[in-house]
């Protein structure tokens, strides 16, 4: 009998190894983003093998990190929409994005530092979020409460003031007025308001 395809389904033993890994790998590149391998394995609770069989290096380690995190927050846009009104929705995924950049700065030095220099991976583009802002505008474009038209490169540059602030600072009220003033704009001229 072959081995199992590339893209088989991992025994349930092996999948929980993987998310394992993940989560370690997570909280500790989060924390810093030169943590060795070694160390992650170790707190993982696997061994070197495993872990290279799993990610065979710190940049698909990273890369697989980046791309599981920026789903969740893409996912968490649907969820969002689902429990609140869009304008509610869209203000508390905006608050979750925030949060997620402010709270990740090691995760972002070591994305930066995997896909960085020559022969290195691109780092992923940011369809799954691009997705979830146009999911979010349209519903609030939908409910008449934000100005029509704007788009996803409109909301990234209104809200490109996240990544300049310094998440070693009181980066929560900081934040909250940034984005206070986005919702304002993104209202004025909304035919509900």
């Amino acid at each position: 009998m072959g081995q199992p395809g590339k893209d088989a389904p991992l025994r349930s033993d092996a999948q929980r190894n993987r998310e394992r890994i993940l989560e370690v790998a997570l909280a500790e590149l989060t924390r810093c983003a030169d943590a060795p391998l070694s160390a992650i394995a170790k707190k993982a609770g696997v061994g070197q093998a495993t872990f290279y069989r799993n990610f065979p290096s710190r940049e698909a380690l990273v890369l697989e990190i980046y791309r599981h995190e920026v789903r969740q927050v893409a996912d968490s846009a649907r969820e969002l929409l689902d429990e609140l009104e869009p304008e509610r929705a869209l203000r508390v995924w905006m608050d979750h994005v925030a949060r997620f950049a402010l709270t990740k700065t090691g995760l972002a030095e070591a994305i930066r530092q995997a896909t960085t220099g020559p022969g290195r991976p691109a780092k992923p583009g940011h369809t799954p979020v691009t997705e979830a802002i146009e999911l979010l505008l349209r519903a609030n474009e939908e409910a008449g409460t934000i100005r029509p038209g704007v788009s996803a490169d409109d909301f990234y540059l209104a809200v490109a003031g996240l990544w300049q602030i310094d998440p070693d600072t009181d980066w929560q009220s900081r934040v909250t007025r940034l984005l206070d003033l986005v919702m304002d704009g993104l209202r004025a001229g909304a035919p509900g308001k």
